[in-house]
Formats: structure tokens, sequence, C-alpha cells
């Protein structure tokens, strides 16, 4: 990402759950108090994943709160937001995730200049003995990072 983003949120879920394959940058519909959520940082991509119907990508799941200082223009904080991507990026999507069994779920959001991004990842699911090696890789190097920062302090 370029120096005029910021990240409102990443889904860490996500990552220890599949192997990213590939992942594209869009963009996403949303009202205006939802934007000012958003600003807040009150957003959970956690269980969040994208359908493709009708041609049209759709992320459902994602949890925006609803703003204070809304009142009857607040959105229902769970409702399905389209994902604006090209026509032929979608039916690329849907032939992969047809074909060889991937899926397709929001990594992360962020803003870009004043617009809202969703970065979406086409994945493939980790099965428990990845994840497990995962764990221990990850034990592994804190385990050393540790012992070097005792040796030089």
């Amino acid at each position: 990402m370029s120096e005029n983003t910021k990240t409102i949120t990443t889904n860490k879920k996500a990552f220890h759950e599949y192997f990213v394959v590939e992942s594209f940058e869009a963009g996403i519909s949303l009202a205006g108090t939802e934007v000012k959520s958003l600003r807040k940082g009150n957003v959970n991509l956690k269980d969040a994943w994208c359908s493709i119907e009708n041609g049209e990508m759709f992320v459902k799941q994602m949890h925006i709160s609803p703003y204070e200082q809304g009142n009857i223009f607040n959105k229902d904080p769970m409702r399905v937001r389209k994902v604006l991507l090209h026509k032929r990026e979608i039916m690329r999507l849907l032939g992969l995730t047809k074909q060889q069994g991937l899926t397709v779920i929001p990594l992360s959001l962020y803003f870009k200049g004043s617009l809202v991004k969703v970065q979406i990842g086409l994945c493939k699911g980790k099965k428990l003995y990845d994840k497990r090696a995962v764990d221990a890789e990850r034990s592994a190097n804190r385990t050393i990072e540790r012992a070097l920062k005792e040796r030089n302090q």
C-alpha cells in the first residue's frame, strides 16, 4: 500500500484459517454513517465472507457498528454490502471458486485517500496440521527473539 492509505482493520482470523492465493483491491458501497463509523474503527471482519450472485459480489457478515451521532440514517450493522469490481474479475473469481473449491474472504479495510477500499483474497482453507505448524513456528520464533533480547541486555 502507498503512503496515502490508512488501515482501518485486518482480518487476522482469515490469515489463520486460510492460505491466501491471490488478493485484489476493490471498492465497497457504504452509506455515509457507515463511513463515519469506520473512521472511528468500529468494524469487525472476523466472520465476513464474499459471495457472487447475479454477476455481482457482496460482502456478508461484516459488522459495522451504528454511528453514535447518527439517527434515522443508520443502517443495519450486518447488512449485505456490494463490492465494486470489474465484471471480468468477478467472473474469473466465480470460475476459480467453482472449479478449485477456493473461497473469497475480505482481508482488510482501509482508506485510500478519502475512499474506503477492501482487500479481498482468493483463499484456500488450511488443514488442522497446517495451523499447528504455523503456531509451532511462531512459538519458536518468539522463543528465539526472547533469548536474543535477554543476551543483549
